[in-house]
C-alpha cells in the first residue's frame, strides 16, 4: 500500500480544507441571494428568520451541552451549560446577530454552544425584539433587561463576559455605553465577532471586499439600518458605536474575516479603542467571511479556541 509522508499528508489535508471553504463560500452566496436579504417586507423577513433558525439548528454542536430555555419578563431566553461542570466564576452574556431584523434563539445556538464548550462557562442567550416591528431602541432595552436579570441573580458585573456577533456586536458595544452612562459597573471582557460598528456604510471595505463577501452586501446593510432606525443620523454613536467614547471599556477581543465588507468596522474599532487606552486585540482571519466562526471548518475552530482562551485567561 502506498503511504504518503507527513508533509504530503498535511498538504493534502490543507488542500481539501481549502476546497471545502471555496465550496462553502459559493453555497453561502447562493443561499444569501435566494432569501431576498435586501428586502424587509413581512413575507421576506419571515422567510429569512425561518432560514436562520434552521441554519442554527443544523450547525450547533450540542454534544455535552444542556439547552435550558426560559423567559425573562416575557422575553425568550436560554442557558447553554456544559454537562461536565462549569467555570466557577465567569458567565457569558451572548447577543446574537441578524441585522436587528432577523435572528432568534435557534440562530443563537451555534456560537452560544461553542462558547460554552470552549470556556466551560454557562452562556445566556436571549431573543430580543426585532425591527421593523420594533425599531430602535427596543432591542437595546431588551439587552439591558438580560443584563439586569444577571445582576438580580447575584452575578458580579466584572464576572460577565459580554459577547456578540455582527449586529449583536453593535448591541454589546451600545450596552456597555448605556451602562456607563447610567453609572453602573461594566462587564469584565468584550468578545466581538465581525461587529457592525458603523451604520454609515462609508468605509472602503464595502468596495474592496464587495466581490469576496459571500454573506453581506451594501444594499442589505442599507435596508436593515433603515428598518432598525428609520431616517436616523447613522453617524451618531447611538447607532454607530465606532464614533462613540470608549473610556473605561473592558479588555476587548475582535475577530473579523478578511473577505467581509465589514472589515473596516473592526479595524476602525480597534484603532479607536487603542487611541482611547482600551486593551484591545484584533484577529484578522485570511480568506474568511462574516461570522465564519459559526461554521464547521478548521479556521472557525481555531478562531473559537482563541476567543475562548481570551475568556479563560481573562486577558
Amino acid at each position: 500500500m502506498l503511504k504518503m509522508n507527513r508533509p504530503d499528508a498535511e498538504q493534502s489535508a490543507l488542500s481539501l480544507e481549502k476546497r471545502f471553504e471555496t465550496t462553502l463560500t459559493a453555497a453561502l452566496k447562493a443561499i444569501h441571494s435566494a432569501t431576498s436579504p435586501d428586502s424587509t417586507t413581512p413575507e421576506d423577513l419571515e422567510r429569512q428568520r425561518k432560514g436562520q433558525e434552521l441554519l442554527g439548528r443544523m450547525v450547533t454542536p450540542m454534544l455535552g451541552m444542556r439547552w435550558e430555555p426560559f423567559e425573562i419578563g416575557g422575553m425568550p431566553a436560554a442557558w447553554v451549560r456544559p454537562e461536565q461542570g462549569e467555570h466557577p466564576r465567569k458567565i457569558v452574556l451572548y447577543c446574537h446577530g441578524g441585522g436587528y431584523t432577523t435572528g432568534n434563539l435557534g440562530y443563537a445556538r451555534p456560537l452560544a454552544a461553542k462558547l460554552a464548550q470552549g470556556t466551560g462557562c454557562p452562556v445566556l442567550a436571549f431573543e430580543y425584539r426585532l425591527a421593523p416591528e420594533h425599531p430602535y431602541p427596543a432591542a437595546l432595552k431588551d439587552a439591558e433587561k438580560a443584563w439586569n436579570y444577571l445582576m438580580h441573580q447575584g452575578y458580579g458585573a466584572a464576572d460577565v463576559v459580554l459577547a456578540g456577533d455582527s449586529a449583536g456586536g453593535n448591541m454589546a458595544l451600545e450596552l456597555v455605553m448605556r451602562l456607563r452612562a447610567e453609572g453602573r459597573k461594566l462587564p469584565g471582557q468584550l468578545v466581538l465577532f465581525s461587529p457592525w460598528t458603523d451604520m454609515t456604510a462609508t468605509s472602503e471595505s464595502y468596495e474592496t471586499r464587495g466581490e469576496t463577501d459571500p454573506m453581506l452586501t451594501k444594499n442589505y446593510i442599507c435596508a436593515v439600518r433603515q428598518a432598525y432606525a428609520p431616517g436616523a443620523d447613522w453617524s451618531r454613536w447611538e447607532y454607530s458605536p465606532l464614533y462613540g467614547d470608549f473610556t473605561a471599556f473592558p479588555p476587548t477581543l475582535i475577530q473579523v474575516g478578511d473577505n467581509e465588507i465589514l472589515l473596516e468596522d473592526s479595524l476602525g474599532l480597534r484603532r479607536a479603542m487603542q487611541e482611547q487606552g482600551v486593551l484591545c486585540r484584533l484577529e484578522q482571519w485570511p480568506g474568511m467571511w462574516h461570522v465564519f466562526q459559526m461554521f464547521p471548518i478548521k479556521k472557525a475552530a481555531e478562531a473559537m479556541e482563541s476567543a475562548c482562551r481570551f475568556i479563560r485567561e481573562g486577558k
